[in-house]
């Protein structure tokens, strides 16, 4: 029993440590979410999706662009 109630404090000291180790202070907060922000915009981002089919194609045929459209039946997550 005493070896245990020893591992458990143990353990608890470890956590603790860790807890301080990787506290999240305004300096650090401030340094992740630079890191996770940073990302270039995605290709995709760059396109004028248009939601309205009919104000869309006489935006291509004016501009002599081919229009693309995305269809899709069922649930955005294939969960069917």
């Amino acid at each position: 029993m005493r070896a245990f109630v020893g591992a458990l404090l143990l353990s608890c000291d470890v956590a603790a440590q860790i807890a301080r180790e990787l506290a999240l202070d305004d300096a650090r907060f401030s340094a992740l979410h630079a890191q996770l922000c940073a990302a270039p915009p995605e290709t995709w981002e760059s396109v004028p999706w248009r939601i309205d089919l009919l104000a869309a194609q006489q935006e291509a045929a004016a501009a002599k662009k081919p229009l693309f459209v995305w269809a899709m039946d069922g649930h955005p997550l294939a969960c069917t």
